[in-house]
């Protein structure tokens, strides 16, 4: 038997986790490693509550490792760093994403890709260099190697910047690696949530005519009116689906529940791209001759490295482009997840860590 979470490291630890596969969070408390010497320590402020942390809780993905304490939306200030730290100090304003560590050695980390590194450990429930499990961002302290650490700007909002730890970086990256953010393209984004939001507002901040494709007529003046889309598409609406065909450059397609890829091929010009960065449970039926008739391309894109990671946050902070969040207390973090399952928030929940995460002896 290891030992409790709460003697593993120095550092005492208060968060809220998941004990088994019911995804239900009670008060947690466990311990983080001593600051060692590439590290950074912060105080957590805000953490978002991302659609897979409800896959993990739950273990709908088979990998899950119990006690889970979610989170990899992390935003705090600095309060320690070790004595090889070189980006960071005390009173910085800092985030950690999805990961907090990779091999650094492999093809992929050589070229900042550290997200598709076969060793890429992830900010919680998996297992650290040392063999200790991660625990992620419902807590109220985090250590984390400087590498895996971004620098949020002056001025930036904490709380809706959160989200764009994962969120943002999701849709940024494929914007970027597909071609899909060039002045004048026209671009698809599928599902209005808390992805397709803010691959809205990225699309137009980098100048691309921007289309969102949903199932839910009731969401197009949001989209048009508050999130600066150029237009909308009812994707079970034949008539309108029929009209838009061949006309777009590539789609953002960020839906994770199983549906048809079909309808969302023949929007695409020649040439054209579907990029996938929703993750449904089943396979999805992808017919070839949508593909040969036009040489399109249907690709994925899962978070972005580190360098991309920082460069998304410093665009999003030139161009204030920030999540739409509903901030709740930590003790409302079951009713939060509830929600989320149902699609009843817009568009991220976040936790305020620092005025409502209390310990309780």
């Amino acid at each position: 038997m290891g030992q409790a979470p709460e003697q593993e490291h120095p550092k005492n630890a208060f968060g809220w986790a998941a004990k088994d596969t019911s995804g239900v969070l009670s008060p947690f408390h466990f311990s983080r490693r001593a600051t060692g010497e590439k590290d950074v320590t912060f105080k957590v402020t805000h953490c978002g509550i991302c659609h897979s942390d409800l896959h993990m809780i739950k273990n709908e993905w088979g990998n899950t490792i119990y006690p889970i304490v979610p989170g990899h939306e992390i935003v705090g200030v600095v309060t320690e760093v070790g004595s090889k730290v070189s980006k960071f100090k005390v009173g910085d304003k800092v985030g950690v994403g999805c990961m907090v560590g990779s091999c650094r050695s492999c093809d992929s980390c050589a070229i900042d890709l550290e997200n598709y590194c076969p060793k890429v450990i992830m900010t919680y429930a998996n297992k650290y260099h040392d063999g200790t499990i991660t625990y992620g961002g419902y807590s109220d302290i985090m250590v984390a190697d400087e590498h895996f650490v971004v620098r949020i700007p002056e001025g930036t909002p904490l709380d809706a910047t959160a989200p764009l730890l994962c969120a943002g970086i999701t849709v940024y990256s494929p914007l970027r690696f597909y071609g899909l953010d060039k002045p004048g393209m026209h671009v698809g984004v599928v599902g209005l949530g808390g992805l397709g939001h803010v691959a809205v507002k990225f699309a137009k901040a980098m100048g691309v005519k921007v289309t969102v494709i949903s199932t839910s007529p009731s969401k197009k003046s949001e989209a048009i009116e508050r999130l600066g889309a150029d237009s909308f598409l009812v994707s079970r609406d034949q008539d309108e689906m029929q009209a838009a065909m061949g006309t777009m450059d590539g789609i953002i397609d960020t839906v994770s529940a199983v549906h048809p890829l079909m309808p969302l091929i023949g929007l695409l010009k020649s040439q054209g791209k579907l990029v996938l960065v929703g993750a449904p449970e089943k396979p999805l039926e992808l017919p070839a001759f949508s593909l040969l008739m036009g040489e399109k391309i249907v690709g994925g894109s899962m978070i972005g490295g580190m360098k991309e990671t920082q460069e998304m946050i410093d665009f999003a902070a030139k161009h204030n482009i920030r999540a739409d969040i509903e901030v709740i207390p930590a003790d409302y973090v079951n009713t939060a997840l509830e929600r989320l399952a149902k699609a009843d928030v817009r568009y991220r929940f976040v936790i305020d860590v620092a005025n409502t995460m209390k310990s309780t002896p």
